[in-house]
């Protein structure tokens, strides 16, 4: 009965969140035997074949990391090549949009000034004939820009290859 009693009181005086105490165990340690290592002598001819391989190796890492930076500096060309592109790109799409939201407030000014329907029709055919012309105009200056910026992005690439594919002929 005094166990019972013994147990009650004490979860009164501990909270009732507390944990229950963890054993603590001890991982045993052991030593590790200690070995000599055997004096032996590595052969000649095993010895030249690693440091011909480390040789070879050091050779290889030095033409890996002259390729990797060459390719590196190419493709950053390439990237600012094709930003500043685009970017002249998107200027010349500002300026036509411009010049064309200018032509347009342009025709709406002018037909407020009408006093027929026939002159609005006239002048807004008349506006329609100069829009497509410059439309036209304008195409045909997008698409020389976008060949140019494709060929100025595409030329650092394309002579890389061309010396890659020279070097292994």
């Amino acid at each position: 009965m005094s166990d019972v009693t013994t147990t009650a009181n004490k979860s009164k005086s501990k909270p009732a969140t507390a944990m229950p105490e963890m054993p603590n165990f001890e991982i045993p340690r052991f030593e590790m035997p200690k070995f000599d290592m055997p004096k032996m002598e590595v052969p000649a001819a095993f010895r030249e074949f690693a440091e011909k391989s480390v040789t070879q190796a050091k050779d290889n890492w030095e033409k890996m990391k002259a390729a990797t930076e060459a390719a590196t500096d190419m493709i950053e060309d390439s990237y600012a090549t094709a930003s500043k592109g685009y970017a002249d790109y998107g200027l010349k799409l500002i300026e036509m949009s411009r010049a064309n939201t200018n032509a347009a407030f342009n025709l709406a000014s002018e037909l407020m000034t009408v006093k027929s329907l026939s002159e609005a029709v006239e002048l807004s055919t008349g506006h329609l004939r100069k829009q497509f012309d410059a439309l036209s105009e304008q195409t045909k200056d997008l698409t020389a820009l976008a060949q140019k910026v494709a060929t100025e992005t595409t030329a650092p690439i394309k002579e890389s290859v061309s010396t890659a594919f020279k070097k292994v002929a």
